[in-house]
């Protein structure tokens, strides 16, 4: 059986752009950022300027065809955009992908403090072109959108990574051990 996807999955801040493209390149995988696929799709550059031209439905619908193409893709290194899972049919395609062997997901997951600590190290860059889901600031947000969301993640998730107190080579190092051992077992 072929090396499986690993999924990245989390919040804003929760590190899936940045791990993600270092674990591609650790294991010598392909690495696809979800966010820089789906505004293509709708015939826009960023993710904000697809959300402004479309709306929140018209582009989930596109995350989620977006996910489906790209999973057809084995043996890469998927960062989801963080509402990627609460797409239509995407937490179904998430799920068949597991369940066939074909993907491993891991939940980057932190608290709330820490997201916005990382966004706000980030500075604007971390803001542009990212939509507010609740009408607050990107910053102010983040509670409630965790809250949402976290049961879900959970749920999607055959591994969490709790990057809290991890610095990015560590949060690497695990990742890269689940990477490791998800493909030793497809290879049976």
């Amino acid at each position: 059986m072929p090396t499986p996807s690993i999924i990245l999955i989390g919040l804003r801040g929760s590190g899936k752009s940045t791990l993600g493209r270092e674990l591609a390149n650790r294991l010598g995988l392909g690495f696809v950022d979800l966010d820089d696929v789906t505004p293509g799709l709708l015939g826009a550059g960023t993710v904000g300027e697809a959300w402004a031209a479309h709306g929140e439905g018209v582009f989930r619908r596109a995350e989620s065809k977006a996910l489906g193409q790209t999973l057809a893709t084995q043996g890469i290194v998927l960062a989801l955009g963080g509402g990627t899972p609460v797409a239509p049919e995407s937490a179904g395609l998430l799920n068949a992908s597991r369940a066939s062997g074909r993907a491993v997901v891991v939940y980057l997951r932190a608290d709330a403090a820490t997201l916005r600590a990382r966004l706000k190290e980030a500075g604007s860059e971390a803001h542009v072109n990212r939509p507010s889901l609740t009408g607050a600031s990107i910053l102010d947000e983040i509670d409630a959108v965790l809250l949402a969301r976290d049961p879900l993640y959970l749920d999607l998730a055959d591994h969490v990574v709790q990057t809290d107190q991890l610095n990015v080579e560590r949060a690497l190092d695990a990742v890269e051990r689940i990477s490791r051992s998800a493909a030793a077992r497809a290879r049976g």
